[in-house]
């Protein structure tokens, strides 16, 4: 059976939340929440670290929450109990983070790779032009597509071979 927790406020978890980052050394943090899930990403001895949570992860567990809210409530709760046991020297936490996987810098990808599906930057110009092949028996009027679909298409893999090339 699921427990059903209340949480206070939000308000009160950022004031938390703050005060477990300085506690830790972050040097920088960032949270959000909306209305299913939440995260805190922060940086710590160069690194990048992040944490996220969801009402779906939460139910999965046993624990009955709804919002958002409440499941940022736990991550902050949390980061203090790691905060708290680094604090007492039941364990180094800059150990404990090395265990983790740091999160690289966001990659950004061009909107010209999305125009050709892609979700990440490919590998190579073979994979931008075997993408454009199987694209353009659908965008090309012949194929039923359009004209402008077609130069759009033509567009995009242009620019990102480009992209590629410059690399």
């Amino acid at each position: 059976m699921a427990t059903k927790k209340q949480y206070a406020g939000p308000e009160l978890y950022e004031k938390k939340l703050a005060r477990v980052m300085e506690r830790m050394g972050a040097t920088w943090y960032n949270y959000d929440w909306t209305r299913h899930m939440a995260y805190v990403e922060f940086r710590l001895k160069g690194q990048l670290y992040r944490f996220d949570h969801s009402v779906e992860k939460a139910q999965a567990r046993g624990f009955d929450l709804t919002y958002g809210s409440d499941v940022f409530a736990q991550l902050v709760i949390s980061l203090e109990d790691l905060a708290r046991m680094a604090e007492r020297g039941i364990y180094e936490l800059t150990t404990w983070l090395e265990g983790m996987k740091f999160l690289p810098p966001p990659v950004v990808v061009p909107e010209f790779f999305r125009v050709l599906g892609f979700e990440s930057i490919p590998a190579s110009v073979d994979d931008i032009k075997a993408r454009f092949k199987s694209l353009a028996k659908q965008a090309h009027p012949d194929g039923g597509g359009s004209n402008s679909a077609f130069i759009a298409l033509q567009e995009a893999t242009k620019q990102a071979i480009e992209y590629l090339e410059k690399q």
